[in-house]
């Protein structure tokens, strides 16, 4: 049948570009990829609240569809499939990239001496109390914009323009907020993103 020659990708159902893409088809895998990246990065950065890692999580799980193509073997929607993949590669990172043990370690600090009883969530709000108040002793544009972008969930884009600041002031001070807040905290910036209150 023509469906291997057809050249307007676009008009492709998913199911057409799944086959297509098994067969190591880039033309497939490059529709799959602009029909699906936008939303997957907008469901990431809700759940990271974070460009940058948004973006990185993002990109690996197109670049391990690419890798798996040939065995993929979809019970879903190829929608459903991704995004439940993109969440799976969030829960994946806290996992196993050290953050879990991090976070462990770091609720050591709360226990005293016999003291083993008391309940995590009370541990988790003073963690929570320790990361607002870094964020409060931050420089006051670099927090304002910090909190405009973690908070109000604002893009880089929006900040620049209420802020009259260009888009790369606004990446650069984000990022040093984050590279000051985890040597304060002595935690990742993953799990301080993730205990940041709305």
């Amino acid at each position: 049948m023509a469906l291997g020659i057809m050249k307007d990708y676009g008009s492709y159902t998913d199911q057409q570009l799944v086959t297509l893409l098994k067969d190591r088809d880039d033309s497939a895998f490059t529709e799959i990829y602009e029909r699906y990246w936008s939303v997957l990065y907008i469901h990431a950065r809700r759940l990271l609240h974070d460009d940058d890692l948004a973006q990185d999580t993002v990109h690996d799980v197109f670049a391990t569809l690419w890798k798996k193509a040939a065995d993929l073997q979809l019970t879903t929607s190829l929608n459903s499939y991704l995004y439940r993949t993109v969440k799976n590669a969030i829960l994946n990172d806290i996992r196993h990239e050290r953050v879990a043990a991090n976070y462990l370690a770091d609720l050591k600090r709360f226990y005293q001496e016999g003291a083993t009883s008391t309940d995590e969530l009370v541990h988790l709000k003073e963690l929570q109390a320790l990361i607002e108040q870094e964020i409060q002793n931050l420089p006051e544009e670099m927090r304002k914009v910090f909190e405009m972008s973690r908070k109000r969930h604002l893009s880089n884009a929006e900040i620049a323009l209420e802020l009259n600041k260009s888009e790369l002031t606004v990446k650069n001070q984000i990022k040093r907020a984050k590279d000051i807040l985890r040597d304060r905290l002595d935690l990742p910036s993953l799990l301080i993103l993730l205990l940041l209150k709305p």
